[in-house]
């Protein structure tokens, strides 16, 4: 059995291996079911898309934080991949917002994980364990979502920059700064120019070769205009130019960052990587990544979340035949996550591992971390009917 949200996962989770599989398409349980304002909680179906759970909840006075690109995958897919987006420097990722989970077993039992309560030592957390589990524990049928105030000023900042070197150089300034910024995005011009294609408008900059997208949020005007100065004092020894952006400049230049990937898709096949390392080696991988389509003979774009280490690695390509791809692709691969393990990173930060990404997921992993995910599986899942041969 297979749990189908909206289909927008990149791993290969969703999809069948042996066409024996039972789907249990969600996208009708798509209600939002009930806002409590006492605890700030909202009750939600899986189905419900991100895009409509914001819209709803911003209209009502209130913010949920996580902001994935795809704004049209479904909460249950959230949830299934720990999603993070934009914005988890600052607010974190999917896991901190889910405060209850209903969960059915293989075997029928219903579970209930989690609580309204803000603090809990009662017990293993079992409900940590199923967020990021990808279907493969539990089928999930409705969830309690945290939900913050909504702030009441935001202010964006689009900085260019020479190098690649010099816009990480820019975001560890910006986090060592003080200026506590709700998203730091990072994009080369190579990759920016095929949103601009897609969306028929430029980047508010044309000067440099790679662009830090700021985000600032708050309830108090003066202090988000204090944080914005304090950033511009930061950055500005290593900027090309730094362009506060107004409202519908700021409007525009958000939907350019996450038109990235229609963009690539409208003119390239490819496959986006999600891979992290800590914040202050995301330069160097980056950097690394630049020199594999010289050996490797295969196009690559980056872009990420500069501010928590998320590189989106997007391996283009280029209309080549099938046997020659899988070669190219294979060897490439072998070489990127070697240097992302040699950094201490991991192969997935919020796409989830699916099949895509099993071997080097497994190369990488702790043996003993392997077996032990293994007999929790069994625990759960003893005749492995539930997404079988995902993740390990």
């Amino acid at each position: 059995m297979i749990a189908w949200g909206a289909g927008t996962g990149v791993s290969g989770s969703q999809f069948p291996l042996s066409g024996n599989e039972l789907i249990l398409d969600f996208h009708l349980m798509n209600h939002i079911l009930e806002l409590d304002e006492e605890t700030m909680t909202l009750t939600v179906e899986p189905g419900v898309l991100l895009g409509d759970l914001q819209e709803y909840t911003e209209s009502r006075g209130y913010f949920y934080p996580p902001d994935p690109a795809s704004k049209h995958s479904s909460i249950g897919g959230n949830v299934a991949t720990n999603a993070g987006g934009n914005r988890a420097v600052k607010y974190g990722t999917t896991r901190e917002y889910v405060r209850e989970l209903t969960v059915v077993l293989v075997s029928g039992e219903v579970l209930t994980l989690g609580s309204l309560n803000v603090k809990s030592s009662s017990g293993y957390d079992l409900k940590d364990l199923f967020i990021g589990s990808e279907g493969t524990l539990g089928i999930t049928t409705q969830i309690k979502l945290k939900l913050l105030p909504l702030p009441a000023f935001r202010k964006s900042l689009l900085v260019a920059f020479d190098t690649v070197d010099d816009a990480t150089k820019g975001a560890n300034l910006a986090l060592k700064s003080g200026a506590d910024p709700a998203a730091i995005e990072l994009f080369e011009r190579t990759t920016i120019d095929y949103a601009e294609k897609y969306l028929g408008y430029p980047l508010a900059s044309q000067k440099g070769k790679a662009y830090l997208l700021f985000l600032l949020d708050g309830n108090d005007a003066q202090i988000v205009e204090s944080q914005e100065a304090l950033l511009i004092d930061q950055v500005k020894e290593v900027a090309v130019e730094i362009v506060e952006l107004d409202k519908e400049e700021e409007k525009k230049t958000w939907k350019l960052r996450d038109a990235i990937l229609f963009g690539v898709h409208a003119y390239s096949e490819y496959e986006m990587l999600d891979e992290v390392v800590p914040v202050n080696k995301f330069g160097e991988l980056i950097e690394y990544t630049n020199t594999l389509p010289e050996k490797h003979g295969v196009e690559v774009l980056s872009f990420g979340h500069a501010g928590d280490g998320n590189v989106h690695t997007l391996l283009m390509h280029s209309g080549m035949a099938p046997e020659v791809w899988q070669e190219k692709r294979a060897a490439l691969l072998e070489d990127l996550y070697q240097k992302v393990s040699d950094l201490g990173g991991l192969p997935s930060a919020e796409h989830g591992i699916g099949t895509q990404k099993q071997e080097h997921f497994l190369k990488m992993t702790d043996p003993v971390k392997v077996a032990y995910m293994r007999k929790i599986k069994q625990v759960f899942d003893p005749d492995n009917k539930l997404n079988p041969g995902k993740i390990f």
